[in-house]
């Protein structure tokens, strides 16, 4: 479908030659935009990639992101948003889940290339979880980027520079799966044992997504989006991007994760929406230049994490806005909002058009306790793809008589895996997960994998992984090891740095005799 490029086209002919996308000192137009997309549109055809193909888009919050999206758009193909610093072994997974056509890079390592099905390389045992760990096979390559070299019929037929761009795409044989729907998008997150899963955006739900956005934030033509939170992740995607592009509004892009540099935008361009984390405001509190912001509605959102009190009075208290929390999901997109700010330690009432329920573990209802959240609504993504072959996983859904974690069951309702409850006012709770999945940044990370991947290091016996929240620098990943052999905890963080996202990456390693 090409509901994103319909969208910009009627951008392009009511605004013209207001500004679409601001990145850095440079701008483009909407009508400018809509040139170099329809010019990128006719290089994506020249190299074969036609209507139903997927394709992925490995970059970060740049310009180019935006114009090649929508230059798929355009073609009808898929976009496949991936995460730069996505992990050696999870870009084996997403390459084997997700049948790409092409996959867009940023230039890294030598000239060779990924292999379309993801089997480059062995899947490392070192970052899967303890159920899923099998015997040891060759190393791991260091990361996983367009240096990895394919071999056989998975390699690239055509490898080129996209024109005047550094930026390399790689066009593989692969067909497009049939899945039963034409997705307009593929966003990954990751499952319930933390390997990606990829949810399938279709233009019924996007179209929802969107309207839920617009309407909550009460945002227009006018409203100026700063998109500091990565447009490759669903939160970035349906708070920046789309109501973006159907509004024709403005959108600032940056890609440098920096309180200053964001600081400095808001400030400058009168920002008026601004997706963001906790541990980005809590930074943005503790710049020595915070000051009062004169915004007529501003509209500060918080998600991906708990928003502690204290840190939603300091920013008000240096910025004189109040922080806006909010549930978001790959899966359902925007859940709850809280529009007031009055209640940071809530995410706010369900939004208009999204019904939430809580159960008890058996799935009977139970409104005035802490259970299981459940979410039905328009904005619901018909089908995920993934592993999804985990014993326990299939064995703990059999037991409990319902759908696993992140399923939708047959009346229409999302298993979220969340726990929380409602508070008298109606207002959503959140108190932790079912399984043992976290938040770190607004980036899903299954605990059990950080402790296969720190288990698999020769020199430690067993691990522990957790999670600790600090209410100014967020949330971080620790681990408890207890060694077979002396070694250093720069050591460990290493192995895992090899093996692991960023953000799974434990921050403090402390010793211990048992765990």
């Amino acid at each position: 479908m090409t509901l994103l490029y319909d969208w910009l086209k009627k951008a392009a002919k009511a605004q013209g030659n207001n500004k679409a996308v601001v990145y850095r000192d440079n701008y483009l137009s909407w009508r400018g935009l809509l040139h170099r997309v329809d010019r990128r549109a006719q290089e994506f055809k020249s190299m074969g990639i036609k209507e139903g193909a997927w394709v992925g888009l490995m970059l970060g919050n740049v310009p180019d992101f935006v114009i090649l999206a929508l230059a798929l758009s355009k073609l009808d193909a898929a976009i496949v948003p991936i995460d730069p610093t996505t992990g050696g072994r999870e870009l084996e997974l997403i390459l084997a889940a997700a049948p790409l056509r092409a996959l867009v890079t940023r230039p890294r390592g030598s000239e060779g290339s990924i292999s379309a099905n993801g089997t480059s390389a062995p899947v490392p045992p070192s970052t899967l979880p303890r159920s899923r760990v099998a015997r040891p096979t060759a190393p791991p390559p260091r990361e996983a980027t367009a240096s990895t070299v394919a071999t056989g019929a998975d390699a690239a037929e055509v490898r080129r520079r996209l024109q005047g761009t550094l930026l390399t795409c790689s066009v593989y044989k692969r067909n497009p799966p049939d899945h039963g729907i034409e997705p307009i998008a593929v966003l990954f997150t990751a499952d319930s044992l933390g390997d990606p899963k990829g949810v399938l955006r279709t233009d019924k739900n996007t179209v929802a997504a969107v309207d839920h956005a617009i309407a909550s934030l009460a945002m227009t033509e006018k409203t100026r989006v700063l998109v500091s939170v990565p447009l490759f992740h669903a939160y970035g995607w349906d708070l920046g991007f789309l109501p973006t592009l159907k509004l024709g509004s403005t959108m600032f892009l940056e890609e440098e994760i920096s309180a200053r540099r964001i600081g400095k935008l808001i400030r400058e361009h009168d920002v008026d929406v601004l997706p963001g984390t906790p541990s980005m405001y809590a930074e943005l509190s503790r710049l020595p230049t915070a000051k009062k912001l004169d915004i007529k509605s501003p509209r500060y959102i918080a998600a991906g994490s708990r928003l502690d009190q204290a840190v939603a009075d300091e920013f008000f208290d240096k910025y004189g806005i109040r922080v806006l929390s909010c549930y978001h999901s790959t899966e359902a997109a925007t859940v709850a909002l809280d529009d007031t700010g009055k209640y940071p330690t809530t995410v706010g009432k369900p939004i208009d058009g999204v019904d939430v329920k809580i159960t008890s573990p058996d799935g009977k209802p139970s409104a005035s306790k802490e259970g299981l959240i459940w979410v039905k609504s328009k904005t619901l993504s018909p089908k995920s793809i993934g592993p999804f072959d985990d014993e326990k996983v299939v064995t703990s859904a059999r037991a409990s008589g319902m759908v696993a974690i992140g399923s939708i069951d047959k009346t229409g309702w999302l298993r979220t895996g969340d726990l929380g409850k409602l508070d008298k006012n109606g207002r959503v709770q959140l108190t932790g997960r079912e399984d043992d999945v976290v938040k770190v940044d607004g980036k899903r990370v299954a605990l059990g994998e950080v402790e296969g991947c720190l288990e698999a290091f020769p020199k430690i016996k067993a691990a522990q992984a957790t999670v600790v929240t600090d209410p100014m620098a967020g949330a971080m990943v620790v681990a408890r090891v207890v060694m077979k052999t002396k070694c250093g905890a720069e050591e460990i963080i290493d192995h895992c740095a090899r093996n692991l996202a960023p953000y799974k990456v434990p921050r403090r390693i402390e010793f211990c005799e048992t765990i």
